[in-house]
């Protein structure tokens, strides 16, 4: 198991309840040993007046974008924040929580610790949690590509204000949700306590989430496998298709492809997530990416109950589906040349 401390992002488009969460989360007694970054928009430092007192440490970034214009700020106040920790400034927290404004991108924050070589010895990534106001989310997914991305990179989807939308609104965003993100946990926001764990604490990198992970995963494959849908069109180009690379892979070849593909269309690969079975091994290895970046690959100890071929998930954006197909192809054929 990684024993580096996880960082979580909330995202979620303007207005969609992401403080709201924030408070609930902060109140869940499993986190009281979470740290929190929040951000203001500009210099009013309004989501700060939005955030009820808690008890623990919350850092609040001068002013902008966490994930864009004062990326380096970001980089010195995790930094900051965890030497504070090491030094017994700060009560020694588990986990930190990156919250952003409505329009950042959740991907730039998660490269700032897999790039960082010091983050990076003491902090990997975790889960990404949106949140989508079931009102108005429809509307915002049509017009707005930054919520489409929002949702698509998502590790969990927090469905909020859901006792407002009809019961047939509601549906069909669930379903539209599920066809932007096919893998994604998605949670409903109502009165009753949500499990905080759940959202935060089970991922692949933690035994106890690891099998739920998977079992979402492969779902998700099965279901585009059998029953394949395209929906660049009605989601500005966005899609999810299923790609079977065949058992026995040689990994050398497979890691250098997918290096390739991601160093070319790692803008438009919003997310994969997999299981490769590796020619010699018993067991798979797991891939896990949000466009350009990588988690180092997981080797199990087992195969899921009821599968035992390798199977990638693909979340793609402008990026043909066929195309991704023929270029593995076209690797395979020239190992066997």
């Amino acid at each position: 198991m990684d024993s580096r401390l996880p960082v979580n992002v909330l995202t979620g488009f303007l207005g969609s309840g992401k403080t709201s969460l924030l408070n609930r989360l902060l109140r869940d007694l499993a986190f009281s040993h979470c740290a929190v970054l929040i951000n203001e928009f500009g210099t009013i430092g309004i989501d700060h007046h939005l955030v009820e007192a808690v008890d623990g440490d919350l850092v609040l970034l001068s002013s902008g974008c966490v994930c864009c214009t004062i990326r380096g700020d970001l980089r010195a106040a995790i930094r900051g924040l965890y030497e504070r920790r090491e030094r017994g400034a700060v009560a020694p927290f588990t986990r930190l929580l990156i919250e952003t404004t409505g329009l950042a991108d959740p991907t730039p924050v998660l490269a700032t610790v897999m790039h960082d070589p010091v983050l990076r010895a003491h902090l990997r990534a975790g889960n990404v949690i949106t949140t989508v106001d079931a009102v108005h989310a429809h509307g915002q997914l049509e017009r707005h590509p930054q919520s489409r991305k929002q949702v698509a990179v998502a590790d969990r989807l927090v469905v909020t204000k859901a006792e407002l939308a009809s019961p047939g609104a509601l549906a069909a965003l669930l379903q539209e949700l599920a066809q932007l993100n096919p893998a994604a946990l998605v949670c409903l926001a109502g009165p009753k306590a949500l499990d905080a764990q759940a959202l935060l604490g089970q991922d692949m990198f933690q035994e106890q989430g690891k099998s739920e992970e998977l079992g979402r995963w492969l779902d998700a494959a099965r279901q585009r496998r059998y029953a394949p849908e395209q929906h660049g069109g009605a989601h500005g180009g966005i899609e999810s298709f299923v790609l079977e690379p065949g058992n026995d892979v040689d990994w050398l070849a497979f890691s250098l492809w997918l290096s390739l593909l991601l160093h070319r269309h790692g803008e438009q690969v919003l997310r994969v997530k997999g299981l490769i079975h590796v020619a010699g091994a018993s067991t798979p290895v797991a891939i896990h990416g949000v466009q350009q970046l990588m988690h180092p690959p997981l080797h199990l100890t087992r195969w899921p109950q009821g599968w035992h071929r390798s199977c990638l998930v693909f979340i793609v954006q402008g990026l043909a589906p066929e195309q991704v197909q023929a270029s593995w192809r076209n690797c395979q054929r020239h190992l066997a040349a």
